[in-house]
């Protein structure tokens, strides 16, 4: 018997005799494309961020031509699309805010358009969970790849990483212990080649989770953006996204329950950025999986970090590459049974056959299990009267001395409140004190901005004080540090209790007892919310859609009306 030919979504614009035929075949031969080109193979989307504006993405046009050349190579016909781009480094007020648009702006890009299968370049930290949500809902054949991070930053003689030693070197010269011409000398060592920030950010930190659910390539993880195996990694997904077309294995075959078990586990070895936890969250309920922030701690709370990378550790992400990569990570994790080795990924393999026998070439960056970084890594997930609904802390990242603290509040009612105010000389603040940060969640920026490592006050960092506990309804960065308390629901903006708190009142926080506590009583706590009123919304625009239909932190913060699968099925006639 012969097997017989699946006709592909693509033959519904190509395929045939007709009028629509004829115009969508015609249109595409003003590029050059000749006539057998239409004869029913796949086509393969290359949806690319890149832009000179996201310039951890500024590399992305010469990966693309490497996928195509794998996408020929394999019989299929690329086209590459361009969808906006999110540059966390130059976008304001914040990247975090167009992640929704852009997964709206990948969704239907591919569902009006005449593809099979996709392939997703992605880069800076957001780019890959919006294109990965986008893509999530149409349920197409999707591999993700990865621009890499850059070579090491160098500044006389040491190792520097991106974000990492921004925060560093500021909090220096604020303390007056690094002259501003250092300061500045530095800037010129931090970023030296193309690539995404080399710390274990979330840009590092979401290539991690694209290697780890199985939607990438082998290695995606670390492969430094100018090493010529990013070029090579790039051809072979071309050539591998047409195999899965041919097949028809989806995006939800990929993306399983057992995948994002395994990515939470794996996010805790490397000690990842808490906005994973957004992240995730969001791509796996608009696949269908249902994921929480009791799957995140259940799941993670137990796993050591074993990765010795900044803001963690001392180690960047070429030190990782050349020590073996996620898979070294990965194999340390089967080998106490904490994977689900049976997980499909899009190279042919399970991720138990990817990853039997992975080498570690660099015990000090990729630690045994038995000398972790932290015993504890993960991420810890934080309830209390001050948080019901969440809040999250990186115990990797945080003082450990601190993570069982009681100290008396010092509020900061949203950004240009403790700007305004940290410098006071005639600020009551000490070592003990708990710095509150307020109106900087989802809606109360809008957008979540990377505000809630707030830098401590110059007259504490002149005594030597290096950390404080820090909580707020905002994000920070991946590559930042410290005892801070983050993405705190409900939001004060939303009305949540964080929004109620005021000078020297008493909060208590215990990751171990996983407790975040408003030492108020209930009866004092309603005489307040009777006096607060919710923050004016903006007028019009992307920013009112987005305040009014953005979900809280701890759903992932996307849009209520964008959960779920919507499939990629074939749209009416334009004609």
């Amino acid at each position: 018997m012969t097997e017989t030919k699946r006709k592909l979504r693509s033959e519904a614009w190509f395929g045939g005799e007709g009028k629509n035929a004829f115009m969508h075949r015609s249109w595409m031969k003003n590029q050059g494309i000749p006539a057998d080109a239409f004869d029913g193979r796949p086509v393969i989307g290359i949806c690319n961020t890149w832009s000179e504006l996201t310039p951890c993405n500024a590399h992305l046009r010469a990966l693309a031509d490497h996928v195509k050349r794998g996408v020929y190579e394999a019989g299929g016909l690329p086209l590459e699309f361009p969808v906006m781009s999110l540059g966390e480094s130059n976008m304001r007020p914040t990247a975090m805010l167009f992640r929704n648009l852009v997964s709206m702006d990948v969704e239907e890009s591919i569902r009006g358009n005449p593809v099979d299968g996709v392939i997703l370049l992605v880069g800076c930290d957001k780019t890959t969970p919006a294109l990965l949500m986008g893509a999530a809902s149409c349920n197409l054949p999707t591999i993700t790849v990865s621009g890499g991070p850059m070579l090491n930053g160098k500044f006389r003689g040491q190792d520097i990483g991106s974000g990492t030693h921004v925060w560093k070197f500021a909090e220096e010269v604020k303390a007056g212990r690094m002259p501003v011409a250092d300061f500045l000398a530095a800037e010129q060592g931090q970023s030296r080649s193309a690539g995404s920030c080399m710390t274990m950010g979330t840009a590092s930190t979401m290539a991690s989770m694209v290697e780890a659910l199985g939607i990438g390539m082998p290695d995606n993880a670390a492969i430094p953006a100018v090493d010529s195996r990013r070029g090579v990694l790039a051809q072979l997904a071309g050539r591998q996204i047409v195999d899965l077309v041919r097949r028809d294995v989806t995006i939800a075959q990929i993306l399983t329950r057992q995948a994002f078990e395994n990515a939470i586990r794996v996010n805790g070895a490397i000690g990842g950025s808490t906005n994973a936890v957004l992240h995730l969250i969001a791509i796996a309920n608009r696949v269908g999986v249902d994921l929480s922030l009791e799957d995140w701690d259940r799941l993670g709370r137990d796993v050591p970090t074993i990765v010795d990378l900044m803001p963690s550790g001392r180690f960047l992400m070429e030190d990782f590459y050349y020590a073996g990569g996620l898979a070294a990570v990965m194999a340390s994790l089967d080998e106490v049974g904490l994977l689900h080795r049976d997980v499909m990924t899009v190279s042919d393999k399970t991720i138990g056959e990817l990853i039997d026998g992975a080498p570690n070439y660099n015990r000090e960056v990729i630690r045994p299990l038995s000398e972790p970084l932290t015993e504890q890594g993960g991420i810890s997930i934080l309830r209390g009267n001050l948080a019901p609904n969440g809040a999250v802390i990186k115990p990797s990242a945080a003082t450990p001395e601190l993570m069982q603290h009681r100290g008396k509040a010092v509020v900061f009612e949203n950004i240009e409140h403790y700007y305004a105010r940290i410098d006071d000389p005639e600020l009551e603040i000490d070592a003990s004190s708990v710095m509150v940060l307020k109106n900087c969640g989802p809606r109360g920026y809008p957008g979540m901005a990377e505000v809630g490592n707030m830098p401590l006050p110059a007259k504490l960092l002149k005594l030597g004080v290096s950390d404080m506990v820090r909580i707020s309804d905002a994000r920070m960065s991946g590559t930042a540090y410290g005892t801070v308390v983050l993405h705190v629901a409900p939001e004060a903006a939303a009305g949540g209790a964080l929004a109620l708190v005021r000078d020297g009142d008493l909060i208590e926080l215990d990751v171990a007892g996983r407790r975040l506590e408003l030492l108020v009583s209930d009866e004092e706590l309603a005489i307040r919310r009777r006096d607060w009123k919710p923050p004016a919304r903006p007028e019009g625009g992307y920013q009112s859609l987005y305040v009014e239909r953005v979900l809280q932190a701890d759903k992932g913060c996307d849009f209520d009306f964008l959960v779920g699968r919507r499939d990629a099925g074939i749209p009416r006639h334009s004609h």
